[in-house]
């Protein structure tokens, strides 16, 4: 990667930039080699800067997106560093800087809910490596053995004589030091800050309004750019009249963007807006201008009874098990599409010259970013760079795909040297989405005299995330369709032996793009087997907690979250008065979790949640409090998507625009939440994403507890709730 410029005149630009951006740092602007030279304290490693003032900078490579990602991966570094909690910021790295320097900090992708669970090694590491820099610059000054000293506190005592030193003291010098070849990493049974329900490093500036996302971001000369995509999928750009509004005001210049977007680029973005709206713009709507929602779910449909899919568990022989059975239930669920919907809309801020282009972007992933930034720049990666912002929200949408990007790329080509902000509208947000694949489901038990379990089918008909990104899949298979349904195993795993079992996927893709939606195909799988378990478990006459444990002995972790939800919610004992338990538990981004609904349904079918006891073990919990938060978090997200959350298709485009016609949760209808943490350690799963699934499954069956109906088709917005 090209060093960037460090003359007065850049550094006098990047200082009005950060003023006018009301506190963006320095480090998104300047490569940390670079701020060296400046005067600013170099790094003891990649992972660690300490100030002559003691403050200790933490580099987080992962996103922060309200996860609470940074705050849990800098306990994990300063536990190993032993630092003073009280003096730790947090700054990100760069992808370019990553790239210059081979990967150092590892992964910038944030999603799957594998912040921490993926490098939760190597930035213990980074921590532990630089202690121990730090405690041999200061015996080396002292020039006694370093292993007569030890760190505490981002002070260093050397035991003998009791001399001390405080890392800001040692750290240029430890900065020069050869890395130790060998590293041990603490046993967390000996953890002093992780493990430890710690404040957010982020909350103070976000409730301030301190903190600075993408569509803050102010710079010198910035013009503003408002966008339309061809609103059917598949359509394209017919033609404009750009002369139309040549006269508006603070309109700079109309561009086409790609083959099926047009954008106003003015002085702000209000009067791009404007302007763009009263653009004329005529569209090829191409071949799936009628396209619907009724001709999807015939697509679907005919999916569930065709001849073979394609294999993602299997035991014995289930189609023999079920044919020779005594008696079969079935049952045909689906889902809908669901946009991410975002707080924060999809924007960029780009600076592109022929020498370098430079993008300042909420991204889940920044190498991603750069590798978008760098195709539509023209340019060598070594000649961009992305700067990652806070995301006001990700949920998947900010992950695998940068469309945003390369449009605030191509936009910004056509104002060389002048930055340029993109930032979509609302319904440019919810219309051009990567939405949560629609799914049906058709499930097939075969049931003995005595009414247990000798067969079951599940064939899944739907979407390919991976085959809407264009990936290629080895033999027709795409893994992330079987979430929460895989044969036993450390990544979401079914929670249940059967003696048959059989679950395929017919694979039937509209022409809708799908992408990673929050908690992805665990979701609805777990809708999928959970509520069907409850159908065999009422068709049988047994208690749906009993069912399940007989199906579990061999799934002790997936039992015990479900043991001590039913054991909270006091299941098997009389609940108030018109209030019903539903039951759900699954495993998926590497932990185990499961909950019990409470809810009543009114005579005229009213729904109330009343409380949901959930359970997770994530093997190591970093952080209580945050894991707490996540869980709570995580049904906000779930019941909205089962109560309101459906992206329908008319005419080849989507029907939903804002928040009047995709409906979040609202506060009068969120439950009391109460959170169970079983940490039984020895391995490091999720949080926030796995106990979406059990959101509306749980409901689901406590509904069909309270009214005897069995809805197996969501959102519940679409359904009668009257008692049967």
């Amino acid at each position: 990667m090209s060093r960037v410029e460090t003359s007065a005149s850049r550094r006098s630009f990047l200082k009005g930039s950060t003023l006018a951006l009301g506190g963006l740092v320095v480090p998104f602007a300047i490569p940390f080699e670079a701020l060296a030279q400046d005067g600013i304290p170099p790094e003891v490693n990649a992972w660690v800067v300490v100030k002559p003032d003691d403050t200790v900078v933490i580099r987080i490579a992962r996103s922060e997106m309200g996860q609470g990602t940074l705050t849990g991966l800098a306990q994990l570094v300063a536990e190993e560093l032993d630092a003073d909690w009280a003096k730790v910021k947090t700054e990100y790295p760069s992808p370019g800087q990553n790239l210059a320097r081979k990967r150092v900090w590892g992964s910038f992708s944030t999603g799957g809910s594998r912040g921490i669970r993926e490098s939760n090694e190597y930035v213990r590491k980074g921590g532990a490596t630089a202690r121990m820099m730090l405690v041999q610059a200061a015996a080396d000054e002292w020039k006694v053995p370093a292993a007569e000293c030890r760190a505490a506190n981002s002070v260093i005592t050397h035991t003998p004589s009791g001399r001390t030193v405080t890392y800001g003291k040692v750290a240029a010098a430890a900065g020069k030091l050869t890395p130790p070849a060998e590293v041990a990493l603490k046993d967390p049974k000996d953890w002093k800050l992780a493990g430890k329900r710690l404040a957010r490093l982020d909350t103070v500036d976000k409730t301030t309004g301190a903190q600075v996302y993408g569509m803050d971001i102010k710079m010198p000369g910035m013009l503003n750019a408002a966008i339309k995509d061809c609103p059917v999928f598949g359509g394209k750009v017919k033609s404009f009249d750009a002369a139309a509004i040549a006269g508006k005001p603070g309109v700079k210049k109309v561009v086409q963007v790609g083959d099926s977007a047009v954008a106003v680029v003015a002085d702000t973005w209000w009067r791009a807006r404007t302007a763009l709206d009263a653009l004329p713009i005529v569209w090829d709507e191409g071949p799936n201008a009628k396209l619907s929602s009724a001709d999807i779910a015939a697509m679907l449909k005919e999916g569930l009874d065709a001849p073979e899919g394609v294999v993602g568990n299997s035991n014995g022989d289930a189609r023999a098990a079920i044919a020779s059975s005594r008696r079969k239930v079935e049952a045909v669920y689906s889902y809908p599409y669901q946009n991410h919907a975002t707080m924060e809309v999809c924007n960029a801020t780009v600076k592109w010259t022929p020498e370098r282009c430079e993008v300042w972007t909420p991204t889940q992933n920044g190498e991603a970013a750069l590798a978008a930034a760098s195709e539509a720049a023209g340019l060598p990666p070594a000649k961009c760079e992305v700067y990652k912002m806070h995301l006001g929200g990700g949920f998947g949408r900010r992950g695998a795909t940068h469309d945003w990007v390369r449009q605030a790329v191509a936009i910004a080509k056509e104002m060389p040297g002048v930055p340029v902000k993109l930032l979509w509208t609302r319904e440019e947000d919810m219309q051009h989405g990567r939405y949560h694949p629609v799914t049906q489901c058709k499930l097939t038990a075969g049931l003995d005299e005595k009414g247990e379990i000798t067969g079951l089918h599940m064939r899944i008909s739907g979407q390919s995330i991976l085959a809407s990104l264009g990936q290629t899949l080895k033999d027709g298979k795409d893994p992330a369709v079987f979430q929460g349904l895989n044969a036993p195993g450390p990544e979401a795993s079914i929670g249940y032996s059967f003696p048959n079992l059989l679950i395929d996927h017919a694979m039937r893709n509209p022409p809708v793009p799908a992408g990673f939606w929050r908690g992805v195909n665990l979701n609805q799988n777990t809708i999928y087997l959970e509520c069907f378990l409850d159908e065999v478990a009422h068709a049988t006459k047994q208690d749906p907690l009993a069912l399940r444990r007989k199906l579990m002995v061999n799934h002790p972790k997936h039992l015990a979250v479900l043991n001590a939800v039913a054991a909270k919610a006091g299941w098997g004992k009389p609940a108030p008065k018109g209030v019903f338990r539903g039951l759900a538990q699954t495993m998926g981004f590497g932990s185990y979790v499961a909950a019990c609904a409470e809810v009543s349904v009114s005579k005229t079918g009213k729904l109330k949640i009343h409380r949901i006891v959930a359970a997770t073990d994530p093997g190591h919990a970093v952080n209580p409090q945050q894991i707490e938060a996540q869980v709570e978090g995580s049904f906000v997200y779930g019941l909205s998507a089962a109560l309101h959350g459906e992206c329908t298709l008319k005419d080849g485009r989507v029907e939903q625009t804002n928040f009047d016609t995709y409906v979040p949760l609202k506060m009068d209808e969120m439950p009391k939440v109460e959170t169970i943490v079983v940490a039984s350690g020895g391995f490091w799963g999720g949080v926030g994403e796995p106990t979406i699934a059990v959101a509306a499954p749980a409901v689901l069956n406590a509904i069909f507890a309270a009214t005897g109906k069995r809805i197996r088709n969501l959102p519940l917005k679409d359904q009668s709730l009257k008692k049967a």
